[in-house]
């Protein structure tokens, strides 16, 4: 490790504003560390050293205090920022080994004693950086090599397809609490072997990255409608690579718009716009099919209203329903976007306009999401949206229909296991907590039946 000539001062205030010990930044460091395969374990003592002696932190050090620090502080924190030189792009994630990164994920994450490692890891700010444009040419170019002699043709790239296809609905009827993990075992055993045998043709091999692509979404995808936000996230990032590897820009765009939804969930708008961004921009957005360029489209919406940019916001949702009125089942389109359709895009237009305040427009597309979608297949999103409608409702002050629209939203979302449909039924309850007690048998009644949903579902 080598010195500066002076204390690291830039270091030093950024973590007394974190107001934790530098014990606790030690313990973190090495939790990341551990995500990433890192032997280096850095203590107390280094972290002095880094402050008060102006060490510089050997390794990949330096980007694992980003993440923590950027976490803690709820704000990007850069090399920059810490006295590390001058800014460059947030890499440390997208420089790993594509292969080798979904092994180790994979392990962890299939262990239930060991993805309580994963849970402790931090959702990360910093991790939303894009990376630049060559590197995603490099990737395309170079891709990862077999070391294995299992050898795939296009039969099997098709099966990796229909057991996605099979996953897929099976998250839409019952939520990502149910199957999550014989997602990830599957990635990680029968596709992982995929990507490190020889393929077929090289167009194979695009094909085989691409299939897996999408099921590292749908492992991310499961992991964040169970809650799991950090488990989410790093899949995301390894789903991008192998689309990246795939040369499959269009893939890369629908797992991009994924992470701006997350961010726009976890109250990250200003995040969330800026990795919405990069699911349109270029060919990311030209090579998809309608409906998919529908769907960015729609979330790109999402985040600008969360944002506050109520002019671009109503301008990206107006071509958003451009582009699903010229989609037709008749296109070549990819199966991964089969759950969106009018509800969908109703659905995310009304959470959009809810969030620019306007309350009366959310209830009417809400209602139309409702009225559009086929409930028995998108039970999840169907409990969901009927939640949000009623919570639209209370706002503007009619509990009692609100309550009836609870009533059919708790009803569906009996089988289901997820972290939003609990939020739902948190949301009720905290919206009927100014009349509980007053005996109102129809406020007890849906306050009793979201109570035991949520006993039910710990």
């Amino acid at each position: 490790m080598g010195r500066t000539r002076q204390p690291n001062e830039r270091l030093g205030r950024l973590i007394r504003e974190a107001g934790r010990p530098n014990e606790s930044l030690a313990r973190a460091l090495c939790a990341v560390a551990a995500r990433h395969n890192d032997p280096a374990r850095p203590s107390r003592v280094s972290v002095t050293q880094w402050v008060r002696q102006g060490v510089m932190p050997s390794g990949n050090i330096p980007q694992y205090l980003a993440e923590v620090l950027t976490s803690w502080l709820n704000r990007d924190v850069t090399l920059a920022d810490m006295g590390f030189g001058d800014e460059q792009p947030d890499l440390r994630d997208w420089g790993l080994d594509t292969l080798k990164t979904l092994a180790a994920l994979g392990r962890i994450d299939v262990d239930v004693e060991r993805r309580q490692l994963l849970s402790t890891l931090a959702y990360s700010l910093g991790a939303l950086s894009i990376p630049p444009a060559s590197w995603w040419e490099h990737m395309a170019r170079t891709g990862s090599r077999g070391i294995t002699q299992r050898r795939a043709v296009q039969a099997d790239v098709d099966a990796v397809r229909e057991m996605t296809a099979l996953f897929s609905q099976l998250d839409q009827r019952r939520g990502g609490g149910h199957g999550r993990t014989a997602v990830a075992q599957y990635l990680v055993t029968d596709v992982g072997e995929f990507l490190q045998g020889t393929f077929a043709s090289d167009r194979v091999r695009r094909d085989m990255f691409s299939a897996a692509s999408e099921l590292a979404y749908l492992a991310g995808w499961t992991a964040f409608d169970n809650g799991e936000h950090p488990t989410a996230q790093h899949y995301y990032t390894v789903a991008v690579k192998l689309a990246a590897e795939a040369d499959d820009p269009a893939m890369a765009g629908h797992v991009l718009r994924a992470m701006a939804h997350q961010a726009v969930d976890l109250r990250k708008p200003h995040h969330a716009v800026r990795v919405a961004e990069a699911s349109i921009a270029g060919d990311r957005y030209a090579l998809a099919s309608p409906r998919e360029r529908s769907l960015l489209g729609v979330v790109h919406a999402r985040a600008l209203a969360a944002a506050g940019r109520t002019a671009e916001a109503n301008a990206a949702l107006l071509q958003a329903e451009r582009d699903l009125s010229v989609a037709s089942p008749g296109d070549d389109e990819p199966g991964r976007v089969f759950f969106f359709g009018e509800a969908s895009l109703a659905h995310e237009t009304a959470s959009a306009l809810r969030d620019l305040g306007d309350l009366e427009g959310a209830a009417r597309e809400f209602e139309r999401s409702v009225a559009t979608r086929k409930a028995s297949t998108f039970t999840r999103t169907h409990a969901v949206t009927l939640g949000h409608l009623g919570l639209v409702k209370a706002r503007q002050h009619s509990i009692e229909e609100a309550c009836a629209i609870w009533s059919r939203s708790l009803d569906a979302m009996q089988t289901v296991r997820s972290a939003r449909t609990r939020d739902v039924a948190l949301g009720i309850r905290s919206a009927l907590s100014p009349y509980r007690g007053r005996k109102v048998p129809t406020v007890d009644a849906v306050d009793g039946l979201a109570a035991d949903y949520l006993a039910a579902t710990i």
